[in-house]
């Protein structure tokens, strides 16, 4: 029995790479996103391959897209056995308009698709990872959303000042913590996991000077995808091993 597989912004970038290496373990990856003609053809670029895929057209910052999924992937599998919540949105690096520390449009729109999508897509999709053998949960976060990381002036992204992107991925880690503690006792688990500066068009700046390309960066999200039974829930982790909160 195939494993079911679906992820978020799964059409581009990091989400396509995730898809495309999670196919390659034989898994049926669903490729989830807004825009209906991407994900479709996406998820042909994965057939042609002769992995197996599928689209949902499904907008996180949509409640009721989001509950449409979920029926979608009820009535088509039945159950769901890995989540990848990889959309995420950075609005503010482009932001237009003065302000003295934070663009409160932009932080407004990047709760609304990395905190608080995470939190609708997470509990729409919970009933289906209920039914899986081995659930489990991948929440992509970044170091960036560290506190200890943006308190420590070692770090390489210390003078990164980004408010609305690092609270956000600080709440997602929280959301995995809290989320953990919920699911304590079953076969079900949670990671924060953190790909690295990606070769994307979420990268800030010139996304070439990013050192990580998206296959590079997708191995860390399916390792945690495919974590073993006695692998540990919870945690936040990076290509290098546990990220502090």
């Amino acid at each position: 029995m195939s494993t079911i597989a679906l992820v978020t912004g799964g059409n581009r970038g990091l989400g396509l790479a995730t898809a495309t290496a999670l196919a390659r373990t034989g898994a049926t990856v669903i490729i989830a996103g807004r825009d209906s003609d991407a994900v479709a053809t996406a998820a042909h670029g994965l057939l042609e391959q002769g992995l197996v895929a599928e689209a949902l057209t499904m907008d996180v910052a949509s409640p009721e897209s989001v509950r449409a999924g979920a029926e979608a992937i009820t009535d088509r599998h039945g159950r769901l056995d890995i989540l990848v919540n990889n959309a995420g949105i950075l609005p503010e690096a482009t932001a237009i308009g003065d302000h003295e520390f934070v663009h409160i449009g932009a932080f407004a729109r990047t709760f609304e698709t990395n905190v608080i999508g995470v939190a609708t897509v997470t509990e729409n999709f919970l009933p289906l990872l209920r039914r899986s053998d081995a659930g489990r949960i991948v929440n992509v976060s970044s170091t960036m959303g560290s506190l200890s990381d943006q308190s420590d002036e070692s770090s390489p992204y210390y003078t990164s000042v980004l408010p609305a992107y690092q609270a956000s991925k600080a709440a997602v880690n929280s959301m995995t913590i809290g989320l953990s503690k919920k699911l304590a006792g079953t076969k079900l688990k949670v990671t924060s996991v953190c790909p690295g500066w990606v070769q994307t068009d979420l990268a800030p700046g010139n996304r070439e000077q990013a050192p990580t390309s998206a296959d590079e960066a997708a191995r860390i999200v399916v390792a945690a995808a495919t974590l073993s039974e006695h692998g540990a829930s919870g945690t936040f982790i990076s290509s290098t091993g546990p990220v502090p909160w």
